[in-house]
């Protein structure tokens, strides 16, 4: 929970790549909550002249840098991928501006009256960021249906979507650490019908907790 007796509501979405996050998002925005996209946040904060970014590139070396000081994503995506100890440094270096990004703009979209929020973040847990949220939401689906989904969305094989899953938690993880957990590997109608009792819930809760 962000704040104590300000009426504003948090919700953390998570879940497995290719279950249908973006779905999710779509039927909660539907629903009144202010969709705030991790994703975005986590671009924005290593844009050149950024804090952040000036931090990975005093610790990983000037090289990730491209000649106009952007960030080389491949360069150093090649660092990372493949060592969990760099990596983990990327993360503890990124994390911290990500999180006081997100609350910056929470506090920014309450003061134009918004209340119910929900972060789009696939990497929820990881960040640290479900600590301030009042509600976790998870998406989750069976295997074959997200690998295919993953194949369709960014146009690679089965081989490279089942690697790209593989390293990433199962459904499980997420279960485990969630209040609600839509899975996703019925049919269309079905997994909408599920986020929309999901969220008219977390609605209810918001304005008479449980």
């Amino acid at each position: 929970m962000l704040y104590d007796n300000d009426g504003i509501y948090t919700v953390g979405l998570t879940g497995m790549s290719g279950a249908g996050k973006t779905t999710a998002c779509e039927i909660f925005a539907a629903k009144g909550f202010r969709i705030i996209d991790c994703d975005i946040i986590a671009r924005e904060v290593v844009e050149p002249g950024k804090p952040a970014l000036r931090d990975i590139a005093a610790y990983f070396g000037s090289d990730i840098l491209n000649p106009d000081g952007s960030l080389n994503r491949k360069k150093l995506g090649g660092i990372v991928f493949g060592s969990k100890e760099k990596l983990g440094m990327l993360n503890s270096l990124i994390y911290p501006y990500i999180t006081f990004d997100i609350i910056k703009k929470i506090r920014a979209f309450s003061e134009s009256g918004d209340r119910t929020f929900l972060l789009d973040a696939p990497t929820l847990f990881e960040s640290g960021a479900d600590i301030f949220c009042d509600s976790v939401i998870s998406v989750v689906s069976d295997k074959k249906s997200c690998i295919e989904r993953i194949m369709k969305r960014d146009g690679i094989t089965a081989a490279q979507a089942e690697n790209r899953l593989s390293s990433q938690h199962d459904a499980s993880f997420y279960r485990e650490r969630s209040r609600f957990c839509a899975d996703n590997s019925g049919t269309r109608e079905e997994f909408e019908l599920a986020l929309g009792e999901i969220a008219v819930k977390l609605k209810g809760t918001s304005k008479n907790p449980i």
